[in-house]
């Protein structure tokens, strides 16, 4: 007997998140839409991490925040064990939420600096009327300070006097403490200095192995998120452009926009790094309130094609196994009608006005 294919843990499907732009002193009225996450799509197998990458005010974080409705999304539905999130409200969006928790990109911003630990990682615990008790709730936050690596005697002390490391590990463990089975982690190691970010990263590797949680790691970090994702999708303007397995995102990237940021990834070898091409994308971000037609991209891809890409947008399509690209000219190439480099011209020129350096 075949066996039914596995079906995700989070199934995200058109998800929209606009914010009103109002005016007016006497009469308030909406004039415009922040577009700020327009149509996505993405799904997150369990026990898996799913790394969400691109420049900042793409939408990564509304993206995280509307899945948790955080923020409401504006329209289509965001599946979680078989159940749409955007629909539901007070117990039930309560009781899920449970299920359902985030990091936070600040661990000094989330935390309390009125709240000791033991209030801070009490709170989800009673709020959401956990068995134990008052003691029973005690040994919990006893127990998961060891989980994170934090000793026992922390639970008297204030956020103001942990390093931002190890603040962070009281993000996760508040994060945790419920036995959630989803966690969004927003920028988790940003602000934090590199020999710690790898710390972190770790533990949360760690935590996904022995308690099967599920992942989305948001990030602008190419290395941090290649080490932990299983997959990877790339945003740009409040879309995915581009979604692929993590070692065929980096092996092959195939959307223009992937390329000019894999390329701006340092490589740990100096012969590489000074004979390997770099790509510059032209032009600043184009606003979410006035997101170009068509292609949300064409307005700086050196590959863009006047009949198409001004006019229509390209949709997230398979390529070759899991790996997906909203593009015009990868879908032209890949179907044979042109060949790379036959109808646009280098991108370096594009940047430069002039004849790319032969």
């Amino acid at each position: 007997m075949t066996e039914a294919p596995a079906q995700p843990l989070l199934d995200v499907r058109g998800i929209e998140v606009y914010f009103p732009i109002r005016a007016g002193v006497l009469v308030d009225r909406v004039v415009g839409q922040v577009k700020a996450v327009d149509r996505v799509d993405l799904a997150v197998m369990r026990g898996t991490t799913f790394g969400l990458v691109g420049e900042s005010g793409c939408g990564k974080s509304t993206l995280g925040r509307g899945i948790l409705r955080l923020v409401d999304p504006t329209a289509g539905s965001v599946w979680f064990d078989g159940v749409d999130v955007a629909t539901l409200a007070g117990e039930e969006l309560r009781h899920a939420r449970r299920r359902m928790q985030m990091i936070f990109q600040d661990p000094m911003a989330s935390l309390n600096p009125r709240q000791n630990v033991e209030s801070i990682l009490t709170e989800p615990l009673v709020a959401h009327g956990a068995e134990g008790g008052r003691r029973g709730h005690s040994a919990r936050v006893r127990e998961l300070l060891g989980v994170v690596g934090l000793p026992t005697n922390a639970v008297s002390r204030y956020p103001h006097e942990f390093s931002g490391g190890q603040r962070q590990r009281i993000g996760i463990a508040r994060a945790i403490v419920l036995n959630p089975e989803l966690i969004i982690a927003d920028e988790p190691v940003s602000a934090l200095d590199v020999s710690i970010q790898a710390q972190v990263i770790n533990l949360l590797e760690e935590l996904q192995d022995a308690l099967g949680l599920t992942y989305v790691v948001i990030a602008h970090d190419l290395a941090v998120v290649r080490h932990i994702s299983d997959t990877i999708g790339v945003m740009y303007l409040g879309g995915i452009v581009e979604q692929a397995p993590a070692d065929d995102l980096y092996r092959e990237p195939l959307h223009p926009y992937t390329k000019a940021l894999m390329s701006a990834v340092p490589i740990p070898d100096p012969v590489v790094e000074d004979t390997r091409e770099r790509i510059l994308i032209p032009g600043d971000l184009p606003s979410p309130a006035n997101p170009p037609a068509g292609c949300r991209f064409h307005t700086r891809c050196p590959f863009r094609q006047e009949t198409r890409c001004n006019d229509e947008r390209p949709l997230l399509r398979v390529i070759r196994g899991e790996h997906q690209v909203a593009c015009h000219w990868v879908e032209e190439i890949e179907d044979g009608r042109i060949t790379p480099n036959a109808s646009v011209h280098d991108p370096r020129a594009a940047v430069l006005d002039e004849p790319a350096a032969v």
